[in-house]
């Protein structure tokens, strides 16, 4: 078992990783605005590519990394990528009027972030499930409200500040926090090794079929949940008239009732079986992107109250995926965690970016809130297929020992733990 230090550095971090992943959807308005940074709408989806790009490709080398230099340094490595990313975002803040300057400081800061994402949260989902083996799943659940706490802390903040006159009151908090979390991570054992190379298979196999059912529905979750994360702020401020405070809310508590139905549906479970609510909260969204679609000019209210609904309907949908994934793809369990976060963060950057090009091209934000309706209804149908009515038996994945082990328990082999 972990020290109650450990544990609760592992949850800090959660949280802190939270309120970083989200800085820069939540400066959508300062990036957009002509006296700050003065970005188009296909600069400011631009900066996100290189997030994705270094998610994707973190997420997936990050398990293969650890066996080799440890658990616990990928995991410092991680909050060192974010802690520069924060740096970067405050230094352009010095030369944010000349965007040839300002611009691609930020892209390189969106990269450092994604890389830093991509290698911590596996991780933190790893030291959660390792840390706790009588109780995985209470634990990766708080590990995962704790990080949907601070994506919907970060708007708040970014409201404090900027009603304080310094909207970069923001990542130098978010970097204040990461050099602590370093520190004191730096000193903790964070040994994940030991108790988890048991669950690892001896040899390599293929990826499974079902598997791309997952990586799909979780490209389509990504697109879904970031064009409310990352596009509500400018719909809100350019096409309903909200103020940028009220805008801030507004994304606010999207990510609030992320971190609510989240907790929710899992102390509901006994009532209504977790297939359900992932049948269910699609066709939530469904709703909510037509509402937006059709949100009439100077009711914020009515948009707060749209993008709250909307957050609960993504809620438990990436959580429920990856517990899905580790159950059904028992031959590549230790890997289902990370791939399918690199397939969400791909229909991330796939929202992120494209919606500038098609505003250009004459679509409207409106119009293309309404034709991800559409993608919403998609994930749906597709839910049935990733977690049918009746549940598929998971087949045990045989340990060095020849012992089975159960299919649901995330691990990451840590063979070199650092002394």
């Amino acid at each position: 078992m972990a020290s109650k230090t450990e544990s609760a550095v592992v949850n800090v971090a959660g949280l802190v990783q939270g309120i970083v992943l989200v800085t820069f959807p939540a400066l959508s308005t300062i990036f957009t605005e002509k006296s700050e940074y003065g970005l188009s709408s296909t600069q400011y989806g631009g900066l996100f590519l290189p997030q994705v790009v270094t998610a994707i490709t973190a997420s997936l080398l990050g398990a293969g990394l650890a066996r080799r230099i440890s658990t616990k340094r990928v995991y410092l490595i991680g909050l060192g990528c974010s802690t520069v990313a924060m740096g970067l975002l405050i230094a352009s803040a010095g030369v944010k009027t000349d965007q040839s300057v300002a611009y691609p400081l930020l892209l390189v800061a969106t990269a450092f972030l994604g890389a830093g994402f991509g290698l911590a949260v596996p991780v933190l989902n790893t030291y959660s499930s390792v840390f706790h083996p009588h109780s995985v799943d209470r634990a990766v659940l708080v590990l995962n409200a704790l990080l949907g706490l601070g994506t919907a802390l970060a708007p708040v903040f970014v409201a404090v500040f900027v009603g304080l006159g310094f909207w970069w009151g923001l990542p130098i908090l978010s970097a204040a926090m990461l050099v602590v979390l370093l520190a004191f991570s730096a000193r903790l054992p964070l040994q994940a090794g030991a108790r988890a190379a048991g669950a690892a298979p001896r040899a390599r196999p293929g990826v499974p079929a079902r598997f791309w059912f997952f990586a799909a529905f979780a490209v389509l979750y990504g697109l879904c949940e970031t064009m409310n994360g990352n596009w509500s702020q400018l719909d809100m401020t350019t096409r309903v008239g909200a103020s940028a405070t009220q805008a801030s809310f507004a994304l606010a508590v999207f990510w609030g009732m992320v971190t609510v139905g989240r907790v929710l549906f899992a102390a509901i479970g006994r009532w209504l079986p977790e297939r359900v609510t992932y049948h269910i909260l699609p066709f939530v969204l469904v709703v909510t992107f037509v509402l937006v679609g059709t949100l009439p000019k100077g009711d914020a209210g009515a948009g707060i109250a749209i993008f709250a609904l909307a957050g609960l309907g993504c809620s438990a949908l990436l959580p429920l995926t990856i517990s899905f994934g580790e159950k059904d793809l028992a031959v590549m369990s230790a890997a289902v965690a990370g791939g399918i976060i690199a397939f969400y963060q791909l229909g991330y950057g796939i929202a992120a970016f494209g919606v500038g090009p098609l505003q250009k091209a004459g679509l409207s934000l409106s119009a293309i809130f309404g034709f991800t309706a559409i993608v919403a209804a998609v994930m749906g149908l597709l839910s049935f297929v990733v977690a049918p009515a009746r549940s598929r038996p998971a087949r045990p994945v045989t340990g060095e020992t020849g012992s089975p082990h159960p299919a649901g328990r995330m691990s990451a082999p840590d063979p070199n733990p650092p002394q």
